[in-house]
């Protein structure tokens, strides 16, 4: 088994990565070039900027109930049979977008997209854990969640702005951004492999069969501490960096006096710093521990975004860097907690539930009520006020993630050593 284990299947690790890396790219892309199209798009349609927070509130929902549910049915019916199908429908989806011709019809095109988007991201997250290395977890991790920074909060600008140039409609938009998701389902149909199958994933199943606990049971998800924590914590970072993703262009232009052309070059900040921080921050934790990122990237997020509030339309490349470095530390914390201290802290046989449970409890806050609640301070305060949820966030992330225990395997080696057992993932959170 040794011998075995000693060669890595790295083929495999970074053929599933850069696919599902690319694939939660197109999560991001699909779910935040709306906020880009909101300025042409919600005016046609008879709308105001606190409607166009409900639809991301609505997204948001969807994607965190059913993200609970998924991760679970990942574990049991096994990832491709949860991963295929939701590339394909959360595509469709974005295709159908571009048909809307009303709210009702928006809000409902949007709720399927959460729903077939919370199905993909617990379980992508468990696949990429099954591909990689243990002591490189957290930076694939990262890696593989720095798409949706990429392509999502940073390209959807600017991709948004180039065919808005071109395309007669918004619409256009919505319906060429689609396509590329049922490339990359196609690619994973031929690539990606079940759990059993892999190195990671049969690491992670005999450490299961140690614990004893290899059909562990859903409700012991909410009985590791570390678990509950990270529900906490993500609520806290998503509801700082997705108000910002959903206001931006608005604020920008309404707030700040940007023109949409400038808004949208701004705007692409939160996704280049989110970028970087999405793989960095969770690799920086591979070496200074995932509590210390933690804590540290909430408090950084916090000065970044108190500060961004305070700035106004004098110089854009500040508001661009500031903006990325907000991004750098609040979505690497996203990446962080979802990926590799979920991971840790999961109960053996549980790894995607544990994922699927943090992510849906943060994507209900942090990703759907965060930003109704920004559309009624939009209607009740106005735009400028939008910015105390953000920093209200940061700071709920940085009470709750001081009381993560440390779950990185290179900080806990040399007690699992000093105690005469061979290092594997198990649960953190009792």
């Amino acid at each position: 088994m040794a011998n075995a284990q000693t060669r890595w299947d790295t083929d495999y690790e970074w053929k599933v990565v850069a696919l599902l890396a690319l694939g939660f790219g197109l999560v991001g892309l699909d779910r935040w070039i709306i906020a880009s199209l909101f300025p042409t798009m919600l005016p046609e349609l008879g709308l105001g900027p606190a409607d166009g927070q409900r639809l991301i509130g609505a997204l948001g929902l969807s994607w965190g109930f059913f993200a609970i549910f998924s991760g679970r049915l990942g574990d049991k019916l096994g990832h491709r049979m949860m991963i295929l199908p939701a590339i394909f429908l959360f595509s469709a989806a974005s295709f159908l977008s571009g048909l809307a011709t009303g709210f009702l019809s928006l809000v409902l095109i949007r709720v399927l997209m959460g729903v077939t988007e919370g199905a993909y991201t617990p379980t992508s997250f468990a696949a990429v854990a099954a591909a990689a290395e243990p002591g490189r977890r957290g930076f694939l991790q990262g890696l593989q969640q720095s798409g949706f920074a990429l392509f999502g909060l940073f390209g959807a600008p600017l991709v948004a702005g180039a065919l808005l140039g071109i395309v007669p409609s918004w619409r256009y938009v919505l319906w060429i951004v689609a396509i590329p998701g049922f490339i990359i389902g196609v690619l994973l149909v031929m690539v990606l492999r079940e759990p059993k199958n892999t190195m990671g994933g049969r690491i992670m199943e005999a450490a299961a069969n140690a614990h004893g606990a290899i059909d562990g049971k859903w409700g012991d998800v909410l009985k590791q501490r570390n678990l509950v924590l990270c529900m906490l914590a993500l609520a806290g970072a998503m509801a700082c960096v997705f108000v910002l993703g959903g206001v931006l262009p608005d604020y920008l232009v309404g707030a700040v006096g940007l023109t949409q052309p400038q808004a949208l070059t701004v705007a692409s900040g939160l996704g280049a710093g989110g970028f970087f921080g999405q793989f960095g921050v969770p690799g920086l934790s591979d070496r200074f521990g995932r509590r210390t990122m933690a804590v540290i990237s909430f408090i950084g997020a916090a000065i970044a975004v108190y500060y961004f509030s305070t700035m106004d339309g004098s110089s854009i490349i500040a508001l661009w860097l500031v903006l990325a470095v907000t991004s750098f530390f609040a979505l690497g914390n996203v990446a962080l907690i979802t990926g590799p201290i979920a991971t840790e802290s999961a109960p053996p046989g549980l790894m995607a539930a544990g994922i699927g449970m943090v992510v849906g409890a943060g994507e209900i806050f942090g990703g759907g009520i965060a930003p109704l609640i920004a559309g009624a301070v939009i209607e009740g305060s106005g735009l400028p006020a939008v910015m105390y949820v953000a920093f209200g966030g940061a700071l709920f992330g940085i009470v709750a993630s001081i009381f993560l225990k440390e779950t990185a395997p290179r900080k806990l080696q040399p007690q699992q050593s000093a105690g005469g057992r061979v290092a594997a993932p198990a649960a953190a959170g009792h």
